[in-house]
């Protein structure tokens, strides 16, 4: 790669991780859209399009740095309360989002055109116009606030604006104090930090004006709660913090009074008695003074302000937990040609595991070092014959070997996974996206995104994933009158979920809506000449169900921007094909459809069980393989013109390698049958010789080989000779399908 090449690189994947923060972020205020604004969401996209703008203009992508500008200008509005959140804004957000994305897409191409430079100028000047200031008040809530103007002064713009939002809303506010030593108080204070933001809103960290020792440093913490008082202490045991309240006088007479109903004030003698208040100055008092007010101190002149009091005994530090990554949609171009895929290939490895694998091939090494030896002890030895422990030692080494390159192997599939989530996170932006367009309410719902895949294989499924969804929300979801007449709730549910099943994973994409029209599937398959009717005569419900997968198939009668044109449910298909899973479906009328993905957890290695037929060689994936029989030809049954076999009771599908692949077949005394499975199917497959296990490396066929059905790719055994490596997805279809055919 040109050094040109690898800082452009360099930027994409720096700028995609920047746009799955602003991503996140965005996503949860679109969830929340018509509620109060957790400041923190506007914060986290107004950093992102900060860090953005910074990168994009030190990489020379004026684009991208100009409409960033512009973004961060709105968000900065937004961020002060110069500007009201509403559904124009947060609209306009979203069309950004999807412009930027947009833009590092051509910029990752070293494309820059006209039409998307003329949308960019176009969303600058749109979010320069945008929105409206928020209604002023005749009073500012920080006058009401007892605060001591010297701290007042030293409050950034931003930290004046929150703390003011705070009293409007009649948050009680504490000053929460914490003394560290200096060899660790950034620790100790992000602890601090990750203790507080669960219970509420930390306005302003500022240097404590009473020192915290000799060897220590002191912190003062506005914070505004968003728990009560006993909730608070009980969240801080176990720190260094000091609770203190800070008093609110109320509104003046006649003047406009918070957006929140502010609690009654309560006086010394009608609240808590377990709270002890220290007097401020004299640290020589007997004891100190009781009193009865946490949430809110007595304002009367007079009046012994309270000292801050330790929150105590001690408790298990709670740390914050990371986010997880979720790449965002490329673009914003027509909802059919939107694409899923992640514009870098780069994937995140904690640095323990890099070690680990470091560590292995140092010890790699030292088996080299040995062979070497070896090697050479037998070069000059010549003709001489090797003794018995030269072989012995020769042995160890070997299993050594094995055993180094086998942890190896496993160090470089786990570096490869990722979780599923980071695509189950940007399908939730596309579910509000399509829903907002067909006019349906809808509910996502998903669980299972820790569940890990190979790199590959979830870009691979980004896009079956969406048509999946698409079809649930467009074909699936009724509207909402339609549900409520139905007696269904207003809104319909989308459910996504993973999980993990022994080698592989299973993700399963559901609705709650009307269900496939077996009818309406049969009548649409004969009208387009899909099927014959006496095909259609001998097929199962499940058989039936699966039409819906074929090249063309659509029961809508007319084009919409979400389906119409028989395009999607094939896609689906072909993809996880290449991917070797397989899909499965369920519906019933009136409850709703389910679909059922089971793919591999890994594509780069994996173990195969080698086989032979009529003098051939394959191999067959040993995560798909269920069993091995071996059976008479007595034991093979044909039932309704299928061969099958009786296992422990079971019908079991039976298929002749030889006789798919039209090789010569030959007269056996028994067969070999390798039963494979993925997800609820079964299917036996007749083989002559078993070989035994080993590891390989799939390699794809191009050209005409690439589309032979039943062959995924190649390998090479070891011994020079390359073998086929089975596709088990498309054999169990195939396989069930051609007793039918041959019929």
């Amino acid at each position: 790669m040109t050094p040109g090449g690898k800082a452009l690189a360099e930027f994409v994947a720096e700028a995609t991780e920047i746009l799955d923060a602003l991503g996140r972020d965005l996503l949860a205020l679109d969830e929340a859209r018509g509620q109060e604004a957790d400041p923190e969401h506007i914060n986290g996209i107004f950093r992102a399009a900060h860090s953005l703008k910074g990168l994009s203009g030190l990489f020379g992508q004026e684009r991208i740095s100009q409409l960033a500008h512009a973004a961060e200008d709105l968000l900065d509005r937004l961020r002060l309360g110069r500007l009201t959140l509403d559904d124009q804004v947060l609209d306009t957000l979203v069309d950004a989002l999807d412009t930027f994305q947009a833009l590092l897409g051509e910029a990752s191409r070293s494309e820059e055109g006209p039409e998307l430079s003329q949308r960019t100028r176009d969303m600058e000047d749109r979010m320069a116009r945008l929105g409206s200031p928020p209604p002023a008040v005749e009073e500012d809530p920080l006058e009401r606030l007892e605060l001591d103007a010297t701290v007042r002064a030293v409050f950034t713009e931003y930290e004046e604006h929150r703390l003011r939002e705070n009293v409007r809303r009649g948050v009680a506010l504490w000053r929460v104090r914490a003394a560290f030593d200096l060899t660790d108080f950034d620790q100790g204070l992000a602890d601090l930090n990750a203790r507080l933001k669960p219970l509420g809103e930390v306005i302003s960290t500022l240097p404590s004006s009473r020192p915290g020792g000799s060897t220590g440093i002191a912190f003062d913490l506005i914070f505004g709660a968003k728990v009560g008082a006993q909730a608070l202490e009980d969240g801080l045991r176990g720190t260094p913090a000091e609770l203190a309240p800070l008093s609110v006088r109320p509104p003046e007479s006649g003047s406009p009074g918070p957006a929140f109903d502010v609690p009654p004030r309560r006086d010394a003698a009608t609240v808590r008695e377990d709270v002890e208040v220290l007097p401020p100055e004299d640290e020589d008092a007997e004891g100190p003074v009781e009193t009865r007010g946490l949430a809110t101190v007595s304002a009367h002149p007079g009046a012994i302000p309270p000292r801050m009091r330790a929150v105590t005994p001690p408790a298990t530090v709670v740390g914050l937990q990371a986010a997880a990554s979720a790449p965002l949609t490329a673009g914003r171009p027509k909802a059919e040609e939107t694409s899923l895929r992640s514009l870098t290939q780069t994937v995140r490895v904690d640095i323990g595991r890099l070690d680990g694998l470091i560590n292995m091939v140092g010890e790699l090494l030292l088996i080299k070092a040995n062979l070497q030896r070896l090697a050479e002890t037998s070069r000059q030895d010549g003709t001489v014959a090797l003794s018995k422990l030269f072989g012995q030692e020769l042995s160890r080494e070997t299993r050594q070997l094995e055993r180094k390159l086998e942890a190896l192997q496993e160090g470089l599939l786990e570096a490869r996974m990722v979780p599923v989530g980071q695509v189950f996170d940007k399908l939730a932006r596309l579910v509000r996206k399509i829903a907002r367009e067909a006019g349906k309410e809808i509910d996502f719902v998903s669980s299972g995104g820790e569940v890990e895949l190979d790199k590959l294989i979830v870009e691979e499924l980004s896009d079956p994933l969406m048509h999946l969804i698409r079809n649930a929300i467009d074909h699936g979801a009724e509207g909402p009158e339609s549900r409520l007449s139905a007696g269904k709730p207003r809104r319909a549910t989308v459910r996504l979920r993973a999980e993990q099943k022994g080698n592989h994973v299973v993700i399963s994409v559901s609705d709650d809506g009307s269900g496939i029209d077996e009818v309406r599937v049969r009548e649409v398959a004969l009208s387009r000449g899909l099927v014959t009717p006496s095909q259609v005569s001998e097929m199962t419900r499940r058989e039936l169900l699966n039409l819906i997968f074929l090249p063309g198939f659509s029961t809508r009668s007319s084009v919409s921007s979400l389906s119409g044109r028989g395009v999607g449910l094939d896609v689906v298909k072909n993809n996880l094909g290449n991917l070797s899973g397989i899909i499965d479906v369920w519906s019933e009328r009136g409850k709703g459809t389910a679909f059922h993905l089971t793919l591999p957890v890994t594509l780069a290695i994996v173990r195969a069980l080698v086989v032979g037929v009529s003098g051939r060689t394959y191999a067959v994936p040993l995560n798909s393989v269920l069993e091995i029989l071996s059976v008479q030809p007595r034991d093979i049954r044909t039932v309704e013109r299928r061969e099958v076999l009786d296992l422990r009771g079971q019908t079991l599908p039976f298929l002749r390698l030889g006789r798919l692949f039209h090789l010569p077949e030959r007269e056996v005394s028994r067969h070999f049958v390798v039963v494979v499975g993925l997800a609820q199917q079964q299917l036996g497959i007749a083989v002559d010789e078993l070989f035994g296990q080993q590891d390989i490396v799939t390699k794809p066929l191009g050209g005409r080989l690439s589309r032979v059905k039943g062959i995924s790719g190649a390998t090479d055994l070891g011994n020079r000779r390359t073998v086929l490596v089975l596709d088990v997805a498309e054999l169990l279809e195939e396989g069930i399908a051609q007793e039918r055919r041959r019929a």
